[in-house]
Parts: structure tokens; sequence; C-alpha cells
């Protein structure tokens, strides 16, 4: 039996009860928030190893052969995403050491972290639609808790709206479940990309593919029905906030991915047009509101929308070199942002503030954090050798080859305005001298921080991956590839999980 599959959703759930469980002794909380994603960690690479060796590892869930019973499947996509999954929730964790407050520790913030990792992990991993459907849900209750933790005026604004259109989305998403199942009897994914080719009301088809791709368009915050990010991302603990950019946004893009190379490809012409236009006007809304802010997170939470576009955009191209891109985009992407939120609550535990304004001097006193940052930064706006760099020319080298040049113009413009964001908050932050009105006593301080071994780690840890993969693009490369083979190809997915060939 194939337990490498079940482990990356069993190994938070079970973290999360024996959480609760400790309910009255956050010291040993905290411990096993750090040894269960290190373990959730280890877990997905083992899989990710076992999917390199075998192409695809399923499993049964109770003995039932799909499509009849929940089948858990990993690909290479979903492998990838599975181990990103771990490092981001490893990362989060030793973050949170050194910053998350007693009293959010006491209304449960690390059970909560648990739930959240699982259903991030169990949306990477189910073969059935409607169980995708249950994972979002548990991703939703547990992100609207965090997103609530401490009850402040900003943070109940933020999470009314961000709560609001996921509802909406979530109700979207069960209605079109509800109409693909009357059309098909089925919503195994493997099963559903068979049967759905032999359904002879082609509009339908459409109506539900469009009905998916809103929902999840909503989910990842694309345009025109992003709006509820940047709104609420700003406003929890800054260790949540890197948790949600890491992984929130892109488990919609993923079920794109899923969904539109597997499922709905019966008229790519069709859906994938709306998908090019929905990724250039994700890109340009998303930079363009990054450009107009002045608080760090605020910045940094436009740019999630604006480079969501970029990923959708090797979805929407369709070929090799595409998906190529846009697979090599969503590994650097996740860690490049989650990084930058990771340095802004750092900046915020020397200078008390998150408004550029009230920021600066962090190069002339602390140029180590100064160079974290512009790694990060600069791999974000697709500097060479790092690794956005390599990304971004995967996937404007993919639209070349087909000519569609409104892509090209657009992904390089949003390019050059995502670098401009990002010399904004280093002017501000990192080089011009601290404000007079502004105490900078923490940041001139020499004294030991016991705290800040906690937040360093994980940074460090982050950024050097954002060069590994820049400098030593070669494996993420040749996964990439052979992941994108595999999504053009899902015949191999369909003869894993069903059993028989298409």
């Amino acid at each position: 039996m194939s337990t490498e599959v079940a482990l990356p959703v069993f190994i938070p759930l079970l973290a999360g009860v024996l959480s609760l469980m400790l309910w009255r002794s956050r010291k040993w909380q905290r411990r096993l928030a750090v040894l269960a994603t290190g373990l959730l960690l280890a877990s997905t690479l083992w899989l990710l190893r076992s999917t390199l060796d075998q192409g695809y590892v399923v499993m049964q869930l109770g003995g039932w052969a799909a499509p009849f019973g929940i089948t858990l499947v990993a690909d290479l996509l979903s492998a990838v995403m599975a181990v990103i999954t771990g490092l981001i929730g490893f990362a989060v964790a030793l973050y949170s050491l050194g910053t998350i407050p007693d009293r959010h520790e006491k209304f449960g913030y690390y059970p909560l972290m648990h739930l959240l990792l699982a259903g991030v992990a169990g949306s990477f991993l189910t073969g059935d639609i409607f169980n995708l459907f249950v994972w979002f849900e548990v991703m939703l209750l547990a992100s609207f808790a965090l997103l609530t933790l401490g009850g402040e005026r900003a943070q109940m604004e933020g999470a009314i709206k961000y709560v609001t259109l996921n509802l909406f989305s979530s109700a979207l998403f069960l209605s079109a479940i509800g109409l693909t199942y009357g059309l098909t009897g089925t919503l195994n994914m493997a099963d559903l990309a068979y049967k759905l080719s032999q359904v002879e009301h082609t509009g339908m088809v459409n109506v539900v593919a469009l009905m998916f791709m809103i929902s999840f368009g909503i989910k990842a915050a694309a345009f025109p029905l992003f709006f509820w990010l940047p709104a609420s991302y700003h406003t929890p603990q800054v260790a949540v906030s890197a948790l949600f950019a890491g992984l929130l946004t892109k488990v919609g893009v993923y079920a794109l991915y899923r969904l539109f190379t597997l499922v709905f490809v019966g008229d790519t012409g069709y859906t994938h047009t709306i998908l090019l236009w929905s990724a250039a006007l994700t890109m340009l809304t998303g930079v363009l509101g990054a450009a107009a802010q002045f608080e760090f997170r605020r910045i940094l939470s436009f740019h999630i929308v604006s480079q969501i576009g970029y990923i959708m955009l090797g979805l929407a191209l369709f070929t090799p070199l595409a998906l190529l891109g846009g697979v090599f985009y969503l590994v650097h992407n996740i860690i490049a942002k989650t990084n930058l939120f990771l340095i802004s609550g750092l900046t915020y535990r020397l200078l008390g503030s998150y408004d550029l304004k009230k920021l600066g001097g962090v190069y002339r006193e602390r140029p180590g954090i100064a160079i974290l940052f512009l790694i990060s930064a600069l791999g974000l706006a697709g500097i060479p050798p790092l690794s956005g760099f390599f990304a971004k020319f995967l996937l404007i080298r993919a639209a070349v080859e087909i000519e569609a040049w409104m892509a090209v113009v657009v992904a390089l413009t949003v390019s050059f305005m995502t670098l401009y964001s990002m010399i904004k908050i280093w002017a501000q932050v990192f080089w011009k001298p601290v404000p007079d009105a502004v105490d900078a006593t923490r940041l001139r301080s020499r004294e030991r921080d016991p705290g800040m071994f906690w937040l360093l780690t994980p940074i460090i840890g982050l950024a050097a991956l954002v060069v590994l993969f820049g400098v030593w693009a070669e494996p993420l490369y040749q996964v990439a590839r052979d992941a994108a083979e595999q999504l053009l190809n899902p015949a191999g997915y369909i003869e894993a999980v069903l059993g028989v060939t298409p």
C-alpha cells in the first residue's frame, strides 16, 4: 500500500489533535509544531522520491476501487506542491516561535496552523473533485480563524471581505460539482477526464468549466475578483500572512492546473483564451495596485495577485515549455513571496511599523537583513541569476514561440514594475536614514534578542533556496519538465487511478 501519499494529510491532522490535547501547555504546542512540520516536510520528500521513481503514487482508501471510493493520488505536480507545503509549514513554524504572542497561542494558533496545512496537502493530493471541495472548506475554516485571532478592527474588516467572497466561491464550486455529476455520474477526476469527452452537449460542458474557472479564480485571487486579498492579508500576525501568501492562493492555481489539463481540455481554444486574458489582467492590476501602496505588507499582498497572473500564463499558453515555466514559477514564487513577508515582520520587530514612511536605516545598522531582502526581492523581479529570472524567461520564451505578443509585452512590463516596487521598498526601508520621529533603539541595539534566531533561521534558508534554484536550476527544471509532460499527457494519470488504459 502506498502509505506515503496519505502521510502529508495524516501528520498535520494528528498534530492538530495532539495540540488540542496539549491545550494547557503552550511550550509543548510549540515543540510539537516544529516536530510535526519537520515530519511533514520529510514525508513529502519521501512522496516526491516515490513519484520520481514510479510516475504516480495512488492509494484507494478503504479498499474501494476508483471511481467509487476515495482516492489519494500524487503525480509530479502534486508531489512538488506537497513538498513546498511541508517546507513553508516548517519555516513558518520556526518563525512563529519568535513572533506569535501568548494571547494568540492561547486561542488555538498552533492547532489551526496544523488544520490549515492538512487542508492544503489534502487539496493537492485528492483525486476526487468533491473531496477537493471538502479540503477547500477545511482551509477556509482554518484560515478564517487564523485571520481573526486577536480581534483587532482591521482584522475583522479584512476577514469579512475574505470570508464573504470565499463563501460565494464555495457555493459556485458546489453548484458546478452538482452539474458535473448530473452530466457524468462521477466525481473522480480521472473518470471525469474520460466521461466528459463522451458528453454530447459540449455547450453545457463549457458552462460548467467556466463555473469552476470563476470559483478557482476567486480562490487564486485572479482578476477581477481579487480585491479580498489585499484587503485582508496585511491584517493578521506576519507568520499568518506569510503562510497565506505562500500557500492559500496557490491551491486555487493548482486546481486550475489540474482541471484544465486533465478534465476540461475539449475546447482549449475557448477556455484557455479566457485564462490568457485573465492572466494578463491579473498581472497588470496587481502590479499597479502595488505601485500605489506605501505599507510593506500591502505592497507584497498586491504582488501576490500580480504573480498569480504569471503562473496562470503558463496554463493559458498550454504548451510543454509554458507548463514547465508555470510549475517552475510556482515553486520560485512560493519561496520568494513567503520570505518577503517574513522579512517584513523582521523589520517590524526592529522598528515597530509596516508604514514605509516610518521605516529606514536598516542597511546601515543591519546589512545582513538588507542583503536577505535583496535576494528575495530581486528574485521576485526576475533579476539573474536568481530563480525568478529562469521562471520568467521560460514563460516569456513560451509566449514568443507561439507569437502571443500581448502576453510577452504584459509580462515584461509587469516585471519592470515589480522591480520598481522592490526598489521603492529598498529605498524607504533599507537605504534612507531612520526618520527623526521614529525610535530606532531596537535597530541600533547590539544586545542579544533570543527571538531573532527563530526569525532569521527560516529567512536565511528560504533566501538560500532562491539563490540555489537560480545558480543550480537544473534539478528543478527537470522535475518541472517531467511534471509538464504528465499534465499534457493525462493518460498515465487516468490509468494509474482507474487501472485501465483510456
